[in-house]
């Protein structure tokens, strides 16, 4: 694997590591008010925003944007990683 691929391996490892913690957070944090989860928060809703304004709540409350998030994040991380080894 190159550099390249190994730098971009992490940045969507430590995305999708970030996805899931903002999930869990929502349960023991619902409000953010920590800074870890202020930050964590800032970090994926760029990515979960989008998600969430085309993709409403399950049931007016499970929301499917973090696996959703997750499950993009997997699929561009393999197109990137594959298109750099052609």
């Amino acid at each position: 694997m190159t550099d390249l691929a190994s730098i971009l391996n992490l940045l969507f490892t430590v995305l999708s590591l970030a996805v899931i913690a903002r999930a869990l957070l929502s349960w023991f944090d619902p409000t953010m008010r920590y800074p870890i989860s202020r930050m964590i928060v800032d970090l994926t809703e760029p990515i979960i925003a989008p998600i969430r304004r085309v993709v409403p709540p399950v049931g007016g409350m499970i929301d499917l944007s973090p696996l959703i998030a997750l499950i993009l994040l997997q699929v561009i991380e393999r197109v990137i990683i594959n298109s750099l080894h052609t």
